[in-house]
């Protein structure tokens, strides 16, 4: 009355055809990529490694706003070093490689940050200090 024959093998090849990407793959994004520290470290950053892989987009967030929304220019200090709030001011005086380290992880997650839209990399800075 339903052809049972032909609608369960028929589900069941269109579950198996839906699913195939995960199961063909095994569950995994493959190997999580290790960006380039520059030296000194993890010890050298404004926050643990761990708390900067989960947050740093809403610390960045925060920074902009406080600097160009509220004209907040105040240092950040971690420990005996003194950093300047920004992308370009403290996080790129150490990770100046931005393919070595931004790139690495933002490809791998599939992410395409907004911060490049306004900012330089520093390669790109460099070269415009040059021809200025």
């Amino acid at each position: 009355m339903y052809n049972k024959k032909t609608v369960i093998p028929g589900l069941a090849i269109f579950v198996i055809l839906v699913t195939f990407p995960v199961w063909f793959n095994g569950l995994s994004a493959g190997p999580v990529p290790k960006p380039e520290l520059p030296p000194g470290g993890e010890k050298a950053c404004v926050a643990p490694a761990s708390e900067m892989r989960d947050t740093h987009m809403q610390l960045l967030n925060e920074w902009r706003d406080d600097v160009l929304r509220d004209g907040n220019r105040q240092y950040v200090k971690v420990g005996s070093k003194e950093y300047r709030k920004g992308l370009q001011m403290a996080c790129m005086e150490c990770h100046s490689n931005k393919e070595k380290f931004c790139d690495t992880c933002h490809d791998y997650a599939s992410v395409k940050p907004f911060c490049w839209d306004c900012h330089l990399t520093p390669k790109e800075a460099d070269s415009k200090k040059e021809t200025h």
